[in-house]
């Protein structure tokens, strides 16, 4: 399934001048407050008639302004899953998902409702109202709604905006399944790089309007220099590795990759599982030698092949392992002191306390 957009629009001052093709599965549309993330999804959903565009969801075109073209919201068959969960109040779970149904056409609906109670695991909340369910429950019903509209795209805005950490580890596992087990193109908004780098296939970063970068996720996590600087923390790379095994006496889980061998906390995955892992540059230390009796776990043998500047006092050094890029940010007296220079084999190191919870990688 593919998504084509190319559009122009002017909102007051903002200027929206954005085009992206995407052939994946969840693409995160991810940038900083006010780059235009929500106005562009607005745009695809027809809740904005741009100046000037053209949007297709697998060849099917919603909107071409040069034919004079712009089917109404209710003829995209677009489902949208907003921040906060806009469930009727006064109705039950089961009233507020069937309220879905009616904006597909009936031989366009194929939408099963046991597929997706079952999916999104919300079947024993059916006799309830919004107001019994937790944060995560109703995004859950919501986008239940949503999916049971039989949509040919879903549109996710910044989903987990209004949840706590809690809240969001609770929902973070159904939005995979999503992704995995549905053949529908999501678009999903965020400005929060780790969900982008932990859900997305494809990501489309937006910047004052205008679209900076897309393509593969993994391709696109290494480009440090896109990230907000409130998500600065966050810039590193992912990696998919395969479960080797889980040592019980340690409580540790290690990890197979092209960049070598790694280890987590806890029990993650079975036997054989890809896991996506992300590895923070922040957390990542560089050796011109490889140490000996020092406490990270993870040393991953590889040669430099960029040195980018990071502000006045960092640098971000890229080392490719055997084809799998880790990347560290070290200050430049760490640089000088090392000689670092492209070419150069080192050592990229990292604790495994420091690397965040592997989670499913995209099938």
């Amino acid at each position: 399934m593919s998504v084509a957009v190319a559009v122009r629009h002017r909102l007051g001052d903002f200027a929206l001048d954005a085009a992206f093709e995407s052939q994946g599965r969840l693409t995160a549309i991810f940038g900083a407050s006010g780059s235009g993330k929500t106005t562009l999804i607005n745009v695809i959903a027809g809740l904005i008639k741009p100046d000037w565009g053209k949007i297709a969801i697998d060849g099917a075109v919603l909107t071409d302004t040069e034919e004079h073209l712009a089917l109404p919201v209710h003829r995209r068959r677009i489902g949208y899953v907003f921040q906060d969960s806009r469930l009727f109040p006064h109705l039950t779970v089961e009233q507020n998902l069937h309220y879905g149904r009616w904006f597909a056409p009936r031989g366009d609906r194929y939408a099963q409702t046991a597929q997706v109670l079952a999916l999104l695991g919300i079947g024993h909340l059916l006799t309830r109202k919004p107001r019994q369910l937790s944060g995560g429950e109703r995004q859950r019903v919501a986008i239940g709604r949503a999916l049971l509209a039989s949509p040919r795209l879903l549109l996710m805005d910044e989903p987990l905006a209004s949840l706590d950490q809690p809240r969001k580890e609770e929902i973070l596992p159904y939005i995979e399944r999503l992704r995995d087990d549905l053949r529908l193109p999501i678009l999903y908004v965020s400005h929060s790089l780790a969900e982008v780098k932990r859900l997305a296939t494809d990501i489309v970063v937006m910047a004052e309007g205008r679209v900076a970068a897309s393509g593969p996720a993994d391709r696109i996590a290494q480009r440090l220099d896109l990230v907000p600087p409130e998500e600065r923390d966050e810039g590193g790379v992912i990696l998919d590795m395969t479960v080797a095994g889980y040592d019980q006496a340690y409580d540790m889980t290690s990890l197979r990759s092209a960049a070598g061998e790694a280890y987590v906390q806890g029990k993650v995955g079975k036997p054989g599982a890809v896991l996506r892992v992300q590895i923070r540059a922040r957390d990542v230390m560089v050796a011109t030698q490889k140490p000996k009796k020092i406490s990270a776990l993870n040393i991953f043998r590889g040669r430099v092949t960029a040195l980018d500047a990071a502000g006045p006092a960092a640098v971000n050094v890229t080392v490719d392992c055997a084809g799998a890029p880790v990347i560290a940010r070290i200050t430049r007296q760490s640089r000088d002191t090392l000689r670092l220079a492209i070419g150069l084999e080192v050592y990229a190191l990292v604790k495994a306390i420091s690397v965040s919870p592997p989670a499913a990688a995209p099938r």
